[in-house]
């Protein structure tokens, strides 16, 4: 009889597990049932921890921030612009570790107080700085939304690192938009440089919110 015992099920657990078959299965895949197999356990034995599957994307979206939180370290001092891009980068780095890791993160609730931390210091950051709380909150999450979105779009195209969806092949695409010579030529531009384009896109963001608040 096998003597090792295996770690209790909690949700820390099921959320490390969950995060781990997500690269295997993808969100769509991502089932309670698929998660219960991994871990050698009965399906229902997941409902103590998580009353639906929007509950555990919300696990494991406060998993993925504590471990973005763990890998960056503490928020940067300095400017806000500094702030911003210590702070996005961070961010795209976490959501790209894992298949359809900005869709997890989407729209998700955390479910402790962790990242409450950094927020506090980051609007601390923003209103010494000059901003009102209420343009320092719409700063930061424009800056926010743009870095999920950016990553939801790149992950459509790239997954993961190393692969690429079906039906992205930039020269296809450029002899179906033959008669568009412009859109044709803006493949490269969309679809390829996913770093650069990110780095640029923030900018534009930064010096958006710079002139339209100006707090430069």
């Amino acid at each position: 009889m096998s003597t090792e015992r295996r770690a209790p099920l909690d949700r820390a657990r099921v959320a490390d597990t969950a995060l781990a078959l997500l690269n295997e299965v993808g969100l769509d895949g991502l089932t309670l049932r698929a998660i219960a197999r991994e871990l050698d356990v009965k399906a229902p034995a997941l409902y103590w921890h998580f009353k639906d599957k929007q509950a555990l994307l919300d696990e494991m979206a406060t998993a993925m921030y504590r471990r973005m939180v763990a890998d960056v370290g503490p928020a940067p001092g300095g400017t806000w612009q500094e702030r911003l891009r210590a702070t996005h980068h961070g961010l795209r780095a976490a959501l790209l570790a894992h298949r359809d890791g900005a869709r997890v993160f989407s729209g998700s609730r955390f479910t402790g107080t962790d990242h409450a931390v950094q927020m506090e210091d980051t609007l601390r950051v923003f209103t010494a700085a000059g901003f009102t709380l209420a343009e320092a909150v719409r700063a930061t999450s424009t800056a926010y939304a743009y870095t999920v979105g950016f990553v939801i779009e790149e992950q459509g195209v790239r997954p993961l690192p190393g692969e690429r969806r079906e039906g992205y092949d930039l020269e296809e695409r450029a002899r179906l938009l033959a008669d568009f010579p412009l859109s044709a030529a803006a493949g490269p531009e969309i679809f390829t440089d996913y770093d650069r384009h990110f780095e640029e896109g923030l900018e534009l963001v930064i010096c958006g919110i710079a002139a339209r608040y100006g707090h430069a």
